[in-house]
């Protein structure tokens, strides 16, 4: 078989995502510029009101100030590439600039899966042991946690992002995808991938079902708790507090499963753009809503932020 000579970093791809392949482009093209202006946004505001109110600087905000980072750092490895292709209808991207799509992608996705689990082992300590909750999730173990995310994500982020480029392309330089991702490259390559497949599965269980296995024994703990707290105000907060947790969860969780644990006979181009835009343009605008809406500290820290920066009191003569 003829070889397309992709492995070099002057050889470029040609990333058809899901912008090109929709009936109704201009309407969805729209869609993900609000979707990003709106995870832009309200990251950007969480960030913001998590690192001015000392109030908030407690394990579980920061915590969640690092996955708004994640989020707002994932959906802009993304979103504008892939606008941008659109409106100049130029859908190249670069040997080099696929693999740093690739590598940043993985990095943050990896990062995120880690973090959501570390999050839920947060509120089971503070909602099963709050006696011992500065003991468990001291700020040095907050920051262990947070570190522990980006390094172990970024080392297999590496790992899978050189092993994948360096298998040879066939004729078709085209990635049927929204981004530079390990399933949509390997249907291209000519060389027998079924041995790293293994491998990416096993990558998949490690940085997904197995954190999930954690967050799914967390809120089984604490649901447990939660039961038989005589307050009926403290069970509602509890109850809320994880409800936008598992939400986050069920969303993120559900998307990368699909697409990287699931057989690849389980995949179409089609479904693989669906599920990439959700967990890289619906999901980061998402999180942040579903955590301050719902909760009274940050919407009272985003209201007293908002006041002093943006609509400043003047005293009435």
């Amino acid at each position: 078989m003829e070889l397309w000579n992709s492995s070099t970093w002057g050889s470029s791809f040609i990333l058809v995502g899901i912008l090109n392949d929709s009936g109704a482009p201009e309407l969805l093209c729209a869609t993900i510029t609000v979707l990003y202006m709106l995870a832009l946004a309200s990251n950007g505001l969480l960030l913001l009101v998590i690192t001015t109110d000392v109030r908030l600087h407690v394990p579980m905000y920061l915590l969640l100030g690092q996955l708004s980072l994640m989020d707002l750092l994932f959906t802009s490895v993304v979103t504008p590439k892939a606008l941008m292709d659109y409106l100049r209808r130029e859908n190249s991207i670069s040997f080099g600039g696929c693999a740093l799509q690739m590598f940043l992608a993985l990095t943050l996705g990896g990062a995120e899966d880690l973090l959501l689990a570390f999050m839920a082992y947060d509120r089971y300590v503070a909602i099963c042991h709050p006696l011992n909750y500065m003991i468990f999730m001291s700020p040095r173990v907050c920051w262990f946690t947070v570190t522990t995310s980006w390094i172990l994500a970024s080392l297999s982020a590496l790992g899978h992002t050189v092993y994948t480029m360096h298998f040879p392309f066939c004729m078709s330089s085209e990635i049927r995808h929204l981004l530079c991702e390990i399933p949509p490259l390997l249907k291209l390559a000519c060389a027998d991938t079924s041995r790293y497949e293994l491998m990416v599965y096993v990558t998949g269980v490690t940085f997904l079902l197995l954190p999930l296995s954690a967050i799914v024994a967390s809120y089984t703990l604490i649901l447990f708790t939660v039961l038989h707290m005589p307050s009926k105000e403290g069970r509602k907060k509890a109850l809320v507090t994880c409800s936008s947790h598992l939400t986050v969860v069920g969303m993120f969780y559900g998307a990368a499963t699909f697409m990287y644990v699931l057989p690849s006979s389980f995949h179409s181009p089609k479904q693989d753009n669906i599920i990439s835009v959700f967990y890289t343009i619906v999901t980061p605008a998402l999180n942040p809503l579903i955590y301050s809406l719902r909760n009274k500290e940050v919407m009272g820290s985003l209201r007293r932020v908002l006041g002093k920066y943006v609509l400043p009191v003047y005293p009435t003569h």
